[in-house]
């Protein structure tokens, strides 16, 4: 039995739910199909990020304008999202770090962009005080901040549900094809038929890019969390360094989330990662260097989500430069989860009017064409 839909959205991730949501809203009704269930992978299992700071220039105008929905979050999916902001402190160890910095605030705000503010020794340690004093300066994005990833990505999906998106968990999309017109997609023993697709599938969208003759060079990756047993308040912001592989902030129980870059092992046909406990090891050896306050908390829970990491480490938003009707939205990289709202928007702006505001050229698929 063939089902109709104004679009076929694969993937439910935060994307894929913001795609959803964004296309009710412009009078569309699309179908979201998720193997697994939504924010199973990479969208529920994040670190929470919510950040501006430190992005590619390529990225910059959607993470503008995503900072603005975030601010306003509740307004759109009827959920607060755990959304706190209290800013982003990119640390700086050295002068030498401290320099690049200087130079990637001046570039910023020579291309218009202002978010970003140099910060000096004496600032760095108001807003971290229990920062090490040997630590020069930094950066800081002070609208930026923190979210909650699996009650975000379910905020996105209830309230797509209820403006109109029919979900279809818990069965992969398969025989994705292109058939009189129109894209169909096998659900389990239904067939989708829609003159749009969307493919948001995370780790797997590249297969899916591959197969219908659009091949990138994509990775699966999974990033490495813990968390920490309970130690004194010591910071409000979230907390990224220059030069080594460390993020991580305090929630209001006095727990520590780390996290950073360290990758484990991602097995995707199985749903399963390999932790990597030696770079681990590592993350908390840089906590402890910078931070006494953390040298006697213990880790509590480590965990991995899998997601897609392109070549160049930015994402791939907007049309097919092959076929009609077809658009991607995969490969955010590790840093994607506070571009979903806005991501969702302008995907919907693409399809139901054909363009959008937002500068999205730089994150096209047509990049990676030899």
């Amino acid at each position: 039995m063939t089902r109709l839909a104004d679009a076929i959205i694969v993937g439910g991730g935060i994307h894929g739910c913001s795609t959803a949501l964004h296309l009710c809203l412009a009078g569309l009704k699309p179908v979201l199909i998720e193997k697994d269930y939504a924010g199973r992978h990479a969208s529920g299992v994040n670190a929470g990020g919510v950040r501006q700071l430190a992005r590619d220039v390529a990225e910059i105008p959607l993470s503008i304008r995503s900072m603005a929905i975030w601010e306003k979050i509740a307004d759109l999916v009827d959920d607060t999202c755990g959304f706190e902001s209290h800013g982003q402190v990119l640390v700086a160890e050295n002068d030498t770090e401290l320099a690049v910095c200087r130079a990637r605030v001046a570039d910023l705000n020579a291309r218009g962009f202002i978010h970003e503010k140099l910060i000096d020794a004496a600032e760095l340690r108001r807003l971290v005080p229990a920062v090490a004093e040997t630590c020069p300066g930094g950066i800081v994005s002070r609208r930026d901040g923190a979210a909650q990833p699996a009650r975000t990505t379910t905020a996105f999906r209830r309230k797509a549900e209820a403006l109109g998106t029919t979900i279809r968990e818990g069965v992969a999309a398969r025989n994705i094809r292109k058939d009189g017109g129109l894209w169909r997609v096998d659900v389990g023993a239904e067939d989708y038929a829609a003159p749009v697709l969307v493919n948001a599938a995370g780790a797997w969208a590249g297969r899916i890019a591959e197969n219908l003759g659009e091949p990138v060079p994509v990775e699966t990756i999974a990033p490495m969390l813990m968390i920490t047993s309970p130690v004194p308040h010591f910071i409000d912001p979230v907390v990224i360094l220059r030069g080594r592989k460390l993020s991580f902030k305090q929630f209001a129980n006095g727990t520590v989330l780390i996290g950073g870059g360290h990758r484990a092992t991602a097995d995707q046909d199985r749903n399963e990662t390999v932790l990597d406990w030696r770079k681990l090891a590592e993350s908390t050896r840089t906590v402890s260097e910078l931070f006494a306050v953390m040298r006697g908390a213990s880790i509590v829970r480590a965990w991995a989500g899998i997601e897609a990491c392109m070549r160049d480490e930015i994402p791939i938003v907007g049309p097919s430069a092959l076929h009609e009707g077809l658009f991607h939205q995969f490969g955010f990289s590790a840093h994607g989860f506070q571009l979903g709202p806005a991501a969702g928007a302008v995907m919907a702006e693409l399809i139901a009017g054909g363009g959008t505001q937002t500068r999205i050229g730089a994150l096209g698929i047509g990049r990676f064409r030899s």
